[in-house]
């Protein structure tokens, strides 16, 4: 109602409508981002975990086995690794590679069972191997096999670098996360 006039400004009402009705979608909006937004920060900043690296060194024996099915210039052997450092423990594997014509050159897949301590904290895990070799040049990525790890492992995850030595003296860098006890 205009104060002078005793007359309604049926504009100025219906624009007051549309404004009240859009703030309010605003504002109902807000609240609903907020709600879902709360939880998703809440939960990536609970599985936000820092990368840390283990290093040590390792004794690897490979024993040939014997396998009828595998053709010429591929095999099958097991490894019985010792591993020393920040990551304490036996690892028990098989792998399958294959020899190219040209001397240097091939390839090979791995499974590795990992248990021992891990700056530690106590468990098991496990490793899949894939590398190969062209010319004598070496090509490894070793990672931990998601929700492979036990006990106190749980959770592990992280890629395993493997450093050979002119002496062919094995060392490891293992970069990993896992989440806090």
């Amino acid at each position: 109602m205009n104060n002078f006039t005793g007359e309604f400004n049926v504009d100025r009402i219906a624009v007051n409508k549309v404004k009240m009705r859009l703030c309010s979608g605003l504002a109902i909006l807000l609240v609903g981002l907020v709600s879902i937004a709360y939880p998703i920060s809440k939960t990536v900043k609970k599985e936000m975990v820092m990368t840390t690296r283990a290093t040590g060194t390792f004794d690897v024996k490979m024993t040939p086995v014997e396998d009828k099915f595998l053709g010429e210039g591929t095999g099958r052997m097991t490894g019985d690794k010792q591993i020393h450092g920040d990551l304490e423990g036996i690892g028990k594997g098989e792998m399958i590679f294959a020899k190219s014509s040209v001397e240097g050159s091939g390839a090979y897949v791995a499974i590795e069972k990992i248990t021992g301590t891990l700056h530690g904290r106590k468990g098991s895990f496990i490793f899949q191997h894939s590398g190969w070799m062209a010319h004598g040049e070496q090509h490894m990525t070793i990672t931990v096999v998601p929700d492979s790890g036990t006990d106190e492992l749980v959770g592990l995850a992280g890629k395993f670098n493997i450093i050979i030595d002119k002496d062919r003296k094995h060392s490891y860098e293992f970069d990993y996360t896992l989440p806090n006890k």
